[in-house]
């Protein structure tokens, strides 16, 4: 009988695992107001984790370019700085701001500075990159800007390294796919 309630009780948390999506969290916005990823509900999104000083950091020209050619198809960036790697993001909130907007005018939203790895590992990337939640895209952060594609369902389509930029014909065509999917 316990064993029947202890196989019951894993089906129903992995079953509940699956239907969770990026729209039940919630980060904070570069000016530390709260922003509900939920206000992105039938959108396509692509979050990204940033840092100001990383040698992938000329990304953000690109973010931007790819940014301004979908979002008025229902596509949006959100740029999510962390300090975890080799401490390529030491800056301030507000350092952060002033860095993308004033080098790369930055127009798409920017959350405030999180943990995208370890002990404190915010709890949007505590599910992103969790396998049993997202076992196509799960896996632990390598780096800076690695690239989820979000369906406007919430759910992860897809997954890129660093090393893929976000203009390449891969990203695009995801991005591409995932608006024609959604009648954009």
């Amino acid at each position: 009988m316990i064993k029947l309630l202890c196989c019951i009780f894993l089906l129903g948390a992995s079953a509940m695992a699956a239907d969770k999506t990026v729209y039940e969290f919630t980060l904070n916005s570069i000016d530390g107001q709260s922003a509900p990823l939920g206000a992105y509900k039938g959108k396509v999104v692509m979050l990204v984790n940033v840092a100001s000083r990383c040698g992938f950091t000329p990304q953000y020209s690109a973010l931007e370019t790819v940014y301004e050619k979908y979002k008025d198809r229902g596509f949006v960036i959100v740029g999510i700085p962390a300090n975890n790697f080799a401490g390529q993001e030491p800056g301030s909130n507000q350092e952060i701001k002033t860095f993308c907007t004033t080098k790369y005018h930055v127009s798409f939203p920017m959350m405030s500075k999180v943990s995208v790895k370890g002990g404190d590992k915010d709890p949007l990337y505590q599910f992103l990159t969790d396998k049993s939640a997202n076992p196509q895209t799960g896996g632990d952060i390598k780096w800076n800007f690695t690239k989820f594609l979000i369906g406007p369902d919430g759910r992860v389509i897809t997954r890129f390294e660093p090393d893929v930029t976000p203009d390449s014909p891969q990203v695009t065509a995801a991005i591409e796919k995932a608006l024609a999917a959604n009648g954009h």
